[in-house]
């Protein structure tokens, strides 16, 4: 039902040390936790990559403890578990945990690895060059991305109460102009936010009373502050994972006794934000023999993305989407795209996505993936690019805001 393994960057399934001599561990939770089943969604929960950030590595174990006390004994969890594949990795950073020797709530020597580098501005960047030295934990994630289909996930942090979602950089076109940055898939990213903040009341209602521009615990990351290399945009244009990040915590390292309010606030949010990963469409591309088709484009009509999202090698797709319809685009190279029309439910059945095999009327190529998204490369992609999305063009109420501010700020 579950199983423990270390993630190492050096040698495939060669469990090496890290910068401070410690591994990365990562727990699967699943009915099959060693290997990838046909038509189980993947999901994960990353924590602590600030390594002073210690509330979410505290709630991710608890969460943990929770899923496989309740297996069996609790319907809704064993539903989840029955499908779902989990992987909860509680400490990015152990490195930083392990630094921190007076805890403060602002600042602590340990938000860096041990090479004093902040993992969260470590990544590739789609939107400028981040040539920074790749770090150990990053080169790690980047490698466990190209192992599994992840379809949702979320990245927790602290130092504020808010659920953010990508994009976290951008540029003209993602909608930088209007002071945010959105992505082709924005009602999805602000449903996603809204379902986790909706159920921590603190974090609707922004309990550390600082002065931001969150609304209902909620914020597009450019809109709060650009960020350049971090994962949640990666994780979203490169490994087409949907990731937001939860700002758990006013105070980065509270005191010990503080933390079973914190589990009792987030304990049904990090539950249902789960179940996320069930909404959508989901199924296999196959050719005219039946065979499954890896590699394949599969993208609704009119939200394509950067990094064309494809299928893996079991010809597998999964694609998160609000209720509606919608025009899917599967494209083979060598052949006309092909187009499915689909309606999305008003609510997903029994912890499963809308399953939509494609049959393709002609023989196509069955060579596997090798990884994720290989013909798209990790330098900067959205330079010179037109508006991708309707989603990213302003509406005039909020042309004459952004006026307003010009003029009168």
């Amino acid at each position: 039902m579950w199983d423990l393994v270390p993630w190492s960057p050096v040698r495939d399934r060669t469990w090496a040390p890290w910068v401070g001599s410690r591994n990365l561990w990562v727990l699967v939770v699943g009915r099959s936790p060693k290997e990838h089943r046909i038509g189980i969604p993947e999901f994960k929960y990353v924590a602590n990559m600030h390594g002073d950030e210690a509330v979410g590595r505290e709630l991710l174990l608890h969460l943990i403890e929770y899923l496989v006390t309740r297996d069996g004994r609790d319907p809704e969890i064993t539903n989840l578990i029955n499908s779902t594949r989990i992987h909860i990795m509680p400490s990015m950073n152990p490195d930083g945990f392990e630094a921190v020797i007076k805890p403060d709530c602002f600042y602590n020597e340990g938000r860096d690895n041990s090479n004093f580098y902040d993992l969260n501005r470590n990544f590739p960047d789609a939107f400028e060059f981040n040539e920074v030295p790749r770090q150990p934990e990053t080169v790690a994630v980047m490698k466990w991305l190209n192992t599994e289909t992840f379809v949702l996930s979320a990245n927790l942090h602290g130092g504020a109460l808010v659920a953010s979602y990508p994009f976290d950089n951008g540029v003209p076109a993602t909608g930088t102009l209007y002071s945010r940055s959105l992505t082709p898939d924005d009602d999805v990213f602000q449903y996603l936010a809204n379902t986790y903040a909706s159920r921590n009341p603190d974090m609707k209602r922004n309990s550390c009373r600082i002065k931001t521009g969150f609304s209902n615990g909620i914020i597009n990351g450019y809109s709060w502050y650009p960020l350049k290399g971090g994962m949640q945009d990666y994780n979203y244009i490169w490994a087409q994972c949907f990731e937001i990040t939860l700002e758990l915590s006013c105070c980065k390292y509270p005191r010990k006794e503080k933390l079973p309010s914190f589990w009792k606030d987030n304990k049904d949010s990090l539950i249902e934000y789960i179940k996320q990963v069930h909404i959508g469409v989901k199924g296999r591309v196959f050719d005219q023999n039946e065979t499954p088709l890896s590699n394949v484009t599969v993208e609704v009509q009119d939200r394509k993305h950067i990094c064309p999202y494809r299928t893996n090698k079991f010809g597998e797709y999964y694609l998160l989407l609000l209720p509606g319809s919608y025009v899917i685009e599967v494209t083979v190279p060598g052949h006309d795209p092909h187009l499915i029309e689909v309606t999305i439910p008003p609510k997903s059945h029994n912890f499963s996505a809308l399953k939509k095999d494609i049959l393709l009327p002609f023989r196509g190529q069955s060579d596997h993936i090798s990884e994720s998204n290989p013909l798209c490369p990790r330098i900067p992609l959205y330079r010179e690019l037109e508006g991708h999305s309707a989603a990213t063009k302003p509406s005039l109420f909020l042309f004459l805001v952004t006026l307003f501010h010009i003029l009168f700020k």
